[in-house]
């Protein structure tokens, strides 16, 4: 006899996944609890923990939604922008002279770094 295959309501995988994201309970001792594997209710937290709100389209169904896809897919195309931000903005640092070692330069780095003339 085929056992049927469980499914599990946007809500429910939500709810079980803000438990484990929490710290409420730990993975292993939730699935326990509720009866699942707990390689699925890491899944459930690891995609509730991407996507927030938008994780589980659709009413529990395995099929892939291509809104989700789509959100997913966005929010890779705006990593870059976001490292090419940080990077622009470290680069205007250190061309201010906040360069480590920058003769100009009397913050912590250079209070902090060793001294050579010291060294036996």
């Amino acid at each position: 006899m085929t056992q049927r295959r469980k499914r599990y309501d946007r809500q429910f995988k939500a709810s079980a996944a803000k438990v484990v994201l929490s710290g409420e309970m730990t993975v292993k001792d939730l699935s326990e609890e509720i009866g699942i594997k707990d390689s699925t209710l890491r899944s459930w937290a690891c995609e509730y923990e991407e996507m927030g709100d938008d994780a589980f389209p659709g009413n529990g169904s395995p099929k892939i939604n291509k809104d989700y896809e789509i959100v997913k897919l966005k929010k890779k195309v705006e990593e870059p922008g976001r490292e090419n931000e940080i990077l622009k903005n470290f680069r205007a640092f250190l061309s201010q002279g906040h360069a480590r070692g920058s003769s100009s330069s009397k913050g912590i780095g250079a209070r902090s770094a060793p001294s050579r003339r010291h060294a036996g």
